[in-house]
């Protein structure tokens, strides 16, 4: 993480985000309350990313897994220190009372800065929050397919003294085994609301 850098998060509206991912989603009939809150939303997809050590990882290798995943770079002073750390106290809270189900759980911190973010720096910014945490980057366009897969905006910001800044879209998102969306994870309300989300939608 570099203190010098500066960012201004761009903010995208939970509901635009929503209902434009619906809107990909084809025409289907609405949730019903007790669906996930992403249910049917057009987010996901395969991507082929690298890993802390330079290994191919595909999101075809999470089958199985439910998943957090989490688009941000590591040279961010505020906004994804923040989240990660909040997601990651979240899912440790959920692991005391839920080990088995924790155990289901990959979380994913998927970089947008691919020039500065290599994989040994991605790994060692993971290692930072969690050893459960696994950091990921790759080429400027397997970035890019992953970040639209996940409807997740970011790009190039100002130059400062201490390094350019990168604008992105701060959102957690929770997905099932199948790579399906369920929800976006409330890392701005604290871990205890992050881990009550995981008790109600990881079995």
């Amino acid at each position: 993480m570099n203190s010098r850098a500066m960012i201004k998060p761009f903010r995208i509206p939970l509901a635009a985000l929503i209902a434009g991912a619906l809107l990909l989603s084809g025409c289907k009939s609405a949730p019903s309350p007790s669906d996930p809150p992403l249910a049917g939303a057009a987010i996901g997809g395969p991507f082929t990313l690298v890993n802390k050590d330079g290994k191919t990882v595909q999101w075809s290798d999470f089958k199985g897994f439910y998943r957090i995943v989490y688009f941000g770079y590591t040279f961010c002073p505020d906004a994804c220190p923040t989240d990660v750390a909040v997601a990651m106290r979240g899912l440790d809270a959920f692991a005391k009372t839920h080990p088995k189900e924790a155990d289901r759980i990959r979380p994913i911190f998927i970089s947008i800065d691919p020039a500065r973010d290599t994989p040994k720096v991605v790994g060692e910014f993971a290692a930072a929050f969690s050893p459960r945490l696994i950091g990921l980057t790759g080429t400027p366009a397997q970035v890019d397919q992953a970040a639209k897969a996940f409807a997740a905006y970011y790009a190039r910001g100002k130059e400062t003294s201490g390094g350019y800044l990168m604008d992105h879209s701060r959102i957690a998102y929770l997905m099932g085994p199948d790579g399906q969306p369920i929800s976006m994870l409330p890392v701005d309300k604290g871990p205890q609301a992050v881990a009550e989300d995981l008790t109600t939608w990881v079995k």
